[in-house]
């Protein structure tokens, strides 16, 4: 049993998948070719957003999403305490200030009433720039926008969404993917929509920081193309293979995978429903379960079950042990004060199971079985 199966997802899409890779290789087109605009336009469609900028990888797109916001020195950056690292490392990187807000106690996002607390807080010290917020949407589950982007707009904050783990799911009608001034996503192997190594891209309806983005990603270059350099950029491109390789992977994502996610998902909270604590998803969203994270009752039942499905061969992952603020990267960044009570609470309770669309009722038993006899 995986915990993610990319072997199954290959087998099913093996034909589609081999056949592109070979048009890669037979054209020798490896960087910029026409798989790469293709992709980007069906994922700017997808979502709705006027524009996809492809890039090499996630944490790139969130930094070229913080060189267009213009963070830098003496900046404050916004960001839920719960997330990965990539989140606001390039900000940190470019001299600015993460400052974490605690999460939501059933979305596990950001929490809008932690995040204006710490923006008054920024201002009221008066040290720092509120700069930017990065809604994380997290495990798969959208940020609430309708609580979030007014915040943004009422203190003149730049709104990243990072969607590196909700491709595929929607916010009350609107795709991942298609808030805030920018939006950026993942296709690392692992993620709802990944490649066959590292791949990322931007989202943006304005054409300026289209344009920007398109630049920075290929070392700042101007009209006149690579060697007309009239920036500082850096070199981060999705090379062709990758998106012809993303390329089925997304149809099945939007034909099949983002519903077979929900059977696998209603399984688990069928089975689980008064015993452990289930992932909350909002009313009008739809969750891509990126993964499937429960909550034990403390960290030692959590701990205990953990070890339960070692012994039964069964792969499991916390997702994630450690909130930003307890970083040791992040030691010295300002908390104002905030208790960050909701994400400790999290991760000490926190496990995830086996996710992903190809997961069958009888593996997925085996899951539930083993969790329900450690409990």
């Amino acid at each position: 049993m995986q915990f993610i199966d990319l072997k199954a997802q290959y087998a099913a899409l093996k034909d589609e998948i081999n056949a592109n890779i070979q048009s890669v290789l037979d054209a020798a087109q490896f960087i910029s070719g026409p798989q790469v605009k293709e992709l980007e336009q069906q994922l700017a469609a997808f979502v709705g957003r006027k524009h996809c900028i492809s890039c090499a990888n996630g944490t790139d797109a969130l930094q070229v999403a913080f060189m267009i916001a213009g963070v830098g020195e003496g900046d404050a950056v916004f960001c839920p305490d719960m997330t990965f690292i990539s989140s606001t490392e390039p900000a940190k990187m470019f001299g600015a200030a993460s400052v974490f807000c605690d999460i939501t106690p059933d979305t596990y996002t950001l929490c809008p009433e932690s995040l204006e607390r710490q923006i008054k807080a920024v201002l009221a010290e008066g040290k720092l720039t509120p700069k930017a917020v990065v809604a994380v949407d997290i495990l798969g589950n959208p940020c609430d926008y309708d609580a979030i982007i007014p915040i943004c707009e009422k203190y003149g904050l730049v709104l990243i969404e990072d969607g590196a783990q909700s491709f595929g799911a929607s916010y009350k009608g609107k795709k991942c993917c298609a808030f805030g001034q920018m939006a950026t996503t993942s296709f690392f192997p692992a993620k709802p929509l990944g490649c066959y190594g590292d791949g990322g891209a931007i989202f943006t309806d304005d054409d300026t920081i289209a344009d920007l983005c398109r630049s920075i990603c290929v070392h700042g270059k101007g009209p006149g193309g690579k060697y007309d350099n009239i920036r500082v950029g850096m070199n981060s491109r999705l090379d062709t293979l990758q998106a012809a390789i993303l390329l089925p992977k997304f149809r099945a994502l939007a034909d099949y995978e983002v519903d077979a996610r929900q059977v696998v998902a209603g399984r688990y909270n069928t089975a689980f429903a008064g015993k452990c604590v289930t992932p909350f998803v909002l009313d009008g969203c739809v969750s891509v379960w990126a993964q499937y994270a429960a909550l034990a009752a403390d960290t030692e039942q959590r701990d205990r079950i953990i070890a339960h499905l070692k012994e039964k061969n069964i792969p499991n992952m916390i997702y994630y042990p450690t909130p930003q603020h307890a970083l040791p990267v992040f030691k010295n960044e300002p908390t104002y004060g905030e208790e960050f009570k909701n994400a400790n609470d999290y991760c000490s309770r926190t496990f995830s199971l086996p996710m992903h669309p190809y997961l069958s009722a009888e593996e997925q038993q085996l899951v539930i079985d083993a969790v329900l006899e450690a409990l």
